[in-house]
């Protein structure tokens, strides 16, 4: 049976607005540009989401990218509409091993692992008030292809202190349990201050299950004064996100993780944080602003 609970606790919604893997050439609208990823985060924010997750990609071919001036100039329109949202950039990129079929100890070209003063340029020049530190090491399919996602401790313990240097919030995404016992670590080593901030990524190939028995076995390992939420891919996008609310986590939708409103039915951003405020309503959790979700997460005030 579901474990079911409910709260009425306030929710505070993220949209993840374009990621960084391949997508759906059919889609109308996705958002590629930094004009087109800056006009969604703020379309998104206005439709109710308290946090906009920013990854960059390449404005000719579509593709996912790291160059700083992307982040800069996204994150610079952003501010320079006075939108009030908290700007959370992607710190997970440049970590995928692709190894050589015929040499497993070799990587193909295509390998991008990079060292942390490299992965962590973006967050030192844009400053936002949260980056995803992705406290993984997994196996993975990317367009098809086998890959591992890594990310060591030792590199992960370098962005984390980073990230604390530049009073940047740190948010935790963990995909398996064993992925939160490495958090604690960290947390004990004083590296991430207390409060943390976690998000369960749940339904990627290879990894945590998107259903409710991993949400409540994954938030059952957090430390206790955590602040959680979980986000399913594709169609458990809405199904995560219930779950999540009912069991006092907080949600995350956007086009990053689903495409679709509903079966056959390319979405927006702003149509799936609409959808997301409506969800909420239903089960009795109110939205928290901006304003809200800054004191929830222990951040200052932009200045």
């Amino acid at each position: 049976m579901p474990i079911v609970e409910s709260t009425s606790e306030k929710a505070i919604i993220t949209c993840a607005v374009t990621g960084g893997e391949a997508f759906n050439r059919n889609h109308p609208c996705f958002p590629v540009t930094p004009s087109q990823i800056a006009d969604t985060a703020i379309g998104a924010a206005q439709a109710g989401a308290a946090i906009v997750h920013i990854h960059t990609r390449d404005p000719e071919t579509g593709l996912g990218n790291t160059a700083v001036n992307l982040f800069e100039e996204i994150t610079d329109r952003i501010r320079q509409s006075n939108t009030d949202v908290i700007i959370n950039l992607t710190c997970g990129g440049l970590a995928m091993f692709y190894p050589d079929p015929e040499d497993e100890s070799r990587a193909m070209p295509k390998t991008d692992v990079a060292p942390a003063e490299v992965r962590y340029r973006h967050i030192e020049v844009c400053r936002p008030e949260i980056c995803s530190l992705d406290v993984t090491t997994s196996n993975q399919v990317a367009s098809g292809e086998d890959v591992v996602y890594l990310n060591t401790p030792r590199t992960l313990r370098a962005m984390a202190k980073r990230f604390q240097e530049l009073g940047v919030k740190p948010e935790i995404e963990v995909f398996e349990g064993g992925d939160i016992v490495l958090a604690q670590k960290l947390i004990d080593e004083g590296v991430i201050d207390d409060d943390p901030l976690f998000q369960f990524v749940l339904g990627i190939k290879y990894n945590s299950p998107a259903n409710t028995e991993t949400i409540d076995y994954m938030r059952r390992l957090l430390p206790q004064n955590a602040i959680w939420g979980a986000l399913g891919t594709g169609r458990n996008q809405f199904p995560v996100a219930a779950q999540s609310a009912l069991l006092g986590g907080n949600v995350r939708v956007g086009l990053e993780d689903n495409l679709y409103l509903r079966k056959g039915q390319f979405a927006t951003n702003e149509q799936l944080v609409e959808q997301a405020v409506r969800l909420l309503d239903i089960l009795g959790r109110p939205i928290a602003t901006p304003s809200e979700a800054r004191s929830m997460l222990g951040l200052k005030a932009p200045s």
